[in-house]
């Protein structure tokens, strides 16, 4: 079992309300940028489209989408939105992150957005990633080596 300290979806809303704090107590005067509920509402819808994509082929290919055991993955999926990128549920909440900041119009709430990866990528990106090896070897590694971990 991973010893994941705050699940990606928790994660999202933890970040979402990080940049509405930031908005409100950081404001950035001369900074900001106009607000757009459209462009915001569009990316994303983005953003959910491609992290419903991944959590798709997941279940077409009958294995886990459970972030807290990775170990239970019977297969290593490769096709559809995996053929892009490995990790397409995370950048789907990256970029629902994005639409954040274009909602609020202030600059200062990006700073959320390399946070996110950084803590993806230390605690549940690499740990993921080193079960795999395990228990998939050369097939991982090859995939691996052929698709990026985000974009």
């Amino acid at each position: 079992m991973l010893k994941l300290k705050i699940p990606p979806a928790l994660l999202f809303l933890i970040s979402v309300g990080l940049m509405w704090i930031i908005n409100k107590y950081l404001p950035a005067d001369g900074l900001n940028f106009r607000s757009n509920m459209s462009t915001a509402i569009a990316v994303f819808s983005i953003g959910v489209l491609i992290g419903l994509l991944g959590v798709w082929e997941f279940i077409r290919h009958s294995t886990t989408v459970n972030p807290h055991k990775p170990e239970n993955a019977n297969t290593i999926v490769t096709t559809g939105i995996y053929k892009f990128s490995r990790n397409p549920m995370y950048v789907g909440l990256l970029i629902g992150l994005a639409a954040a900041v274009i909602y609020f119009g202030n600059p200062w709430t990006a700073i959320i957005l390399p946070l996110f990866i950084w803590y993806m990528n230390v605690f549940q990106v690499l740990p993921e990633e080193k079960m795999m090896k395990e228990k998939f070897g050369k097939d991982f590694r090859e995939y691996k080596s052929s698709v990026r971990r985000w974009i």
